[in-house]
């Protein structure tokens, strides 16, 4: 079992990090320095500033996941193309600094991956499955034959329902928004019944402008309809019966909800665990 290091899931928004000695979690890290949001600093800059601290003079072996492997990040590393074993993950490791790999993506003929590769990893291991749902602003639905990954979709769910709430006339105006169950319901229920949005979307507002959903409640009422649209549309892509969810509690609880309306049967296991599981796996193959 590895002992002592440290492991990095660096997005475009944020940068997690966690250190690792003699296999507990010792300290951890939240910054709001995802690769998208590094301005006057470069990943690099951002790495010795916050993480290179923790190696002190043991120099502690550090696997970071996530579009720090992007184009825009600290270096491009190059996608591992679908069908891939995960186990040859260790083996194709990034070497950006000594003892300071960068993971590799996934990617199919019109898909790419960066970051949910290390959660899988994790995930097939403590939950193994077929089908794994990672929901997020681009949720993944990911395909496993044989302990390989043979393939995956994206729904832009996420960023969608932020596009919309945020730049569109939907969220135009809107107060501060409220958790409203039964608006996420009742939208959900809307979502199930059609996943063509294109028809449905206008109803946020015009909901709202009838009196029939609160100003502070429509943005669940969206959520639950672009979540309900996508389960359904992808249950009939894949023709999936049974799924397990990986991911944050409060997001994996809407769709929990959704897949069991549409007839999935769900199982679940946090991102972080499965992610934690994956860096663990990867370092001691490397061992």
């Amino acid at each position: 079992m590895s002992g002592d290091y440290i492991a990095v899931d660096w997005g475009s928004s944020h940068l997690r990090a966690w250190l690792y000695l003699n296999g507990q979690c010792a300290d951890s890290l939240q910054l709001p320095y995802g690769i998208s949001r590094l301005v006057d600093q470069t990943a690099r800059d951002v790495f010795a500033q916050y993480i290179q601290p923790w190696r002190g003079k043991k120099t502690l072996p550090v696997v970071m996941a996530g579009m720090v492997g992007s184009d825009a990040g600290w270096q491009t590393v190059p996608y591992l193309a679908c069908p891939v074993s995960l186990q040859t993950l260790s083996a194709q490791l990034f070497e950006v600094a000594p003892l300071v790999w960068i993971v590799p993506g996934l990617n199919t003929p019109h898909n790419v991956m960066r970051g949910e590769e290390t959660q899988l990893l994790g995930a097939m291991q403590l939950a193994p499955d077929t089908c794994y749902v990672m929901p997020g602003t681009h949720s993944k639905w990911v395909q496993v034959a044989e302990g390989a990954v043979s393939g995956f979709t994206t729904a832009m769910t996420g960023e969608l329902y932020h596009l919309l709430m945020q730049h569109s006339l939907i969220g135009r105006g809107l107060p501060a928004q409220q958790d409203d169950n039964r608006a996420f319901q009742a939208g959900l229920q809307r979502g199930l019944e059609s996943p063509a949005l294109v028809n449905r979307l206008f109803e946020a507002r015009a909901r709202r402008v009838l009196g029939e959903l609160a100003p502070g409640s429509v943005g669940d009422w969206l959520s639950g309809l672009l979540i309900g649209a996508e389960v359904v549309a992808m249950r009939s892509e894949l023709s999936v019966s049974k799924v397990t969810l990986v991911g944050s509690e409060s997001l994996c609880r809407r769709y929990w909800l959704a897949c069991e309306q549409a007839g999935i049967t769900v199982n679940e296991i946090a991102g972080d665990t499965a992610f934690q599981q994956g860096i663990r796996s990867i370092l001691d193959a490397r061992r």
